[in-house]
């Protein structure tokens, strides 16, 4: 189908018309917008301004009025000494400056006199003299009218008011000039008010005493309520200290505490939502006073405002003047004719379409001519430098796309650096040179114990364990990632370990600009890793002890039968010898012995059956007294092949106790064999083990000790692979605490101060159990 390129230029023109004017309508109106909220934010600093101004005309005659009353009293044009003289010049001070609401003198002698106004009373000035005549204090009141005529006289001699020791005074003193006060609440007016103070010199400079005045400043609220800001913007002025001293509705600037007293409202608590919100944020965090004029937009309730903070009014006045307005005060018109505006925009539009041709034509001639140029110079026909065709203005606008580039590259940068500080690894930068860190988050200082400032000093090499520091290789070195884990010293010390990834960064050129590392802490991962080792071995030790007592159990049955005929035969020999007469008593002894020791053979063999015999995991109760004989039977030849004496100290009521009988005689005969063979290479000393019991409480305690040469300071008890044995694995006492606790007791080393080791373990004593028993055994083997 064929298009007419006519209308589809005119169609395509009015169309882009249409965006034109739009844009034009919306730029139009951003621009005004802007013009407007500019114009609003020198109108509010043209208000501080203004009220900076204002505070200054209505404080200066304050100052001034005070210092010329100083340098009047100091010249002796009144008489800092006469008090009705200095009454009358404090009168007259008031009459004519509305806002004092009080003027007063003291000097250096504790004189006094006072002049404020009074809101109700016998007059409608009061006057406070105290003197000081022949060492006797005199405190005088008198109320005046207007025309200084007296209305009513008093003495009060309980006042016990002196000016020497009020900061007015004792601040202008110090300071040897003018001084003002912060702002407060007066208590007789209950006003917000000020205090001004100049000293009064002698000739010599010393000081002679000071003047006072008091400022009501509640006009200044009455002058920002006459204020036109928009048409709901407010002006308030705030002390350094946060309080609002001065505000349109001067009803709010004043809080009552608990105890009944009148203060100003903080900026963070006054009835004034608004300001809250556009000075509260900023007082908070310790922004206020403001170092230079600070302007901001804020929200509240969905409704825009403009606001502005200016700096204080002198560093005698610490106050910020600030001004919020309404966003909608300066441009809501322009925003009730941006939909007129569009509509006109569109109108336009059409009317332009007819000359949509005449207007392509128009355009494209000159980008013919931009096409041309750029034709001419590819072919070296003409030079670049040549006057470029108006068409290159369109250039702007690749610069404009060029700086919209470079801000996402510095967004990119930013999310860069707030995924790298929020990481929950820790990762570093280091310089590909030196290895210094250059940047190091949060989560690395953490792990770590350094702070960044820590950091900044130190190598990655700093960091790692002396013996892992072979394992870094920096990744530039040999432009490969690192994967590797190995032990880090923290700040306090303690050793971690940690699994180390780094790679290198380059820039276009390949070269390196900085070598990133990430890290995190496998240290808990390595104790469950030494832990399954651990057990791994304690099961391969415990397999063994397994097989090791099936081995015995066959053994101890095999050997049980021969050792039985032995015996019957010698009884049956020493039957038949007798029964023939003429027995030789030498070979009657012989063959007596040989039963006897197969008797004593199956004794033992017995005593190892029951000592290996096939353990069910189960608890039972059974006599301590037996299972220690049968635990001795074993460890016999030991003992005696050592030259070790075991004796044993077992009640006779002793209940029976319950726990697993094989388990509990493993740890006995551990605890038994270690003192053997702590004793076996002691040839000076008495070689002797006591095997004790005893009840304590619900437990049987259960002791060991040895007259050895006790344990090594330097060995971790109880630690698996701890040994003092030179073939000895470490894992005796460890496995012998872990039986007893399964069995509910408890197994420890009892330091004693005798000579020798002394082990303690307790079992659960059985309900009952009343079978008798010997109340001691001794057995000595030489």
């Amino acid at each position: 189908m064929n298009r007419s390129l006519g209308a589809l230029l005119a169609i395509g023109l009015a169309g882009l018309q249409l965006l034109a004017v739009l844009a034009v309508v919306f730029s139009s109106y951003v621009t005004s917008e802007s013009a407007l909220i500019h114009h609003a934010r020198i109108l509010l600093r043209d208000v501080g301004v203004n009220t900076i101004e204002h505070s200054k005309g209505f404080l200066s005659p304050a100052q001034g009025a005070a210092e010329l009353a100083a340098r009047l009293a100091e010249n002796r044009v009144i008489a800092s000494d006469d008090p009705a003289l200095l009454e009358q010049l404090l009168f007259q001070q008031l009459q004519i400056a509305p806002q004092f609401a009080g003027a007063y003198y003291g000097a250096e002698n504790g004189d006094f006199v006072h002049v404020l106004r009074m809101p109700s009373g016998p007059g409608v000035y009061r006057t406070k003299i105290i003197t000081h005549v022949n060492g006797k204090r005199r405190v005088q009141l008198i109320w005046r009218n207007d025309d200084f005529s007296i209305a009513q006289t008093q003495e009060d001699p309980t006042d016990p008011y002196d000016p020497r020791v009020r900061p007015w005074y004792v601040k202008s003193k110090a300071e040897r000039g003018t001084i003002w006060t912060d702002p407060y609440i007066f208590f007789t007016s209950q006003q917000p008010g000020i205090t001004l103070a100049a000293p009064v010199l002698k000739d010599d400079h010393s000081v002679r005493g000071a003047v006072g005045v008091d400022i009501e400043i509640s006009m200044i609220s009455d002058f920002l309520s006459r204020l036109n800001i928009g048409a709901h913007g407010k002006a308030l002025i705030i002390n350094h200290n946060g309080d609002v001293i001065a505000h349109p509705n001067k009803n709010l600037i004043k809080t009552e505490d608990d105890d009944g007293t009148l203060r100003f409202a903080d900026i963070g608590e006054i009835d004034d939502p608004i300001a809250r919100a556009a000075f509260g944020t900023l007082a908070a965090a310790g922004g206020m006073p403001v170092a230079k004029e600070t302007p901001s937009e804020f929200v509240y309730q969905g409704a825009r405002y403009v606001s502005t903070a200016l700096p204080i009014i002198s560093d005698k006045l610490p106050w910020t003047i600030a001004v919020y307005a309404p966003e909608d005060d300066f441009t809501g018109v322009i925003k009730s004719n941006r939909t007129q505006n569009i509509w006109l925009a569109v109108v336009v539009s059409l009317l332009t379409a007819g000359a949509g041709l005449a207007l392509a034509e128009y355009i494209h001639r000159p980008v013919r001519a931009f096409a041309t140029r750029a034709a001419l110079i590819s072919q070296g026909e003409i030079d670049a430098s040549e006057p470029m065709p108006r068409t290159f203005r369109e250039l702007e606008r690749a610069n404009a796309a060029l700086v919209r580039e470079i801000a996402a590259r510095r967004t990119a940068e930013k999310e860069y650096g707030e995924t790298f500080n929020m990481s929950s690894r820790g990762m570093a930068q280091l310089h590909p040179d030196t290895g210094r860190f250059l940047r190091a988050n949060a989560r690395l200082t953490e792990i770590t114990g350094y702070s960044d400032e820590d950091l900044a000093g130190m190598t990655f090499t700093d960091l790692l364990h002396p013996e892992d520091r072979r394992f870094w290789t920096a990744p530039h070195a040999t432009d490969s990632a690192l994967n590797h884990n190995m032990r880090m010293l923290r700040a306090d010390g303690a050793t971690i370990w940690v699994s180390v990834s780094a790679i290198v960064i380059r820039d276009a050129a390949g070269r390196p600009l900085h070598d990133v590392v990430t890290l995190d802490d496998v240290t808990q991962s390595k104790v469950n890793e030494q832990e399954i080792q651990r057990l791994n071995k304690d099961l391969s030790h415990l397999a063994r002890g397994n097989t090791m007592g099936q081995m015995a159990a066959g053994l101890a049955h095999e050997l049980n039968q021969p050792l039985t005929a032995i015996a019957q035969n010698a009884d049956t020999a020493i039957f038949m010898l007798e029964r023939e007469g003429g027995l030789d008593p030498e070979l009657r002894d012989i063959v007596t012995e040989i039963e006897q020791q197969a008797i004593r053979a199956g004794d033992i063999i017995r005593a190892l059956r029951g000592f290996i015999r096939k353990d069910e995991g189960a608890r039972t109760s059974f006599d301590f007294a037996e299972l220690l004989g049968q635990s001795l039977q074993l460890l016999r030849a030991e003992a005696t092949e050592a030259g070790v004496r075991i004796k044993t100290d077992v009640p006779a009521d002793l209940r029976q106790i319950v726990g697993n009988r094989v388990q509990i005689a493993q740890v006995l005969v551990n605890l038994i064999r270690n003192a053997i063979e702590a004793m076996s290479a002691d040839r000076h000393n008495e070689r002797l083990v006591t095997v004790s019991a005893r009840t304590d409480g619900p437990m049987l305690l259960v002791t060991v000790s040895d007259t050895g040469p006790g344990i090594d300071p330097d060995v971790a008890l109880f630690s698996q692979f701890a040994t003092t044995k030179r073939t000895g694995m470490g894992l005796g006492l460890s496995i012998c605490r872990s039986i007893i606790e399964g069995n509910g007791g408890k197994l420890w080393n009892e330091e004693g101060k005798q000579r020798g080791a002394v082990f303690q373990f307790t079992a659960p004593l059985a309900a009952s159990d009343n079978s008798p028993r010997d109340s001691k055994q001794e057995t000595g083997i030489v």
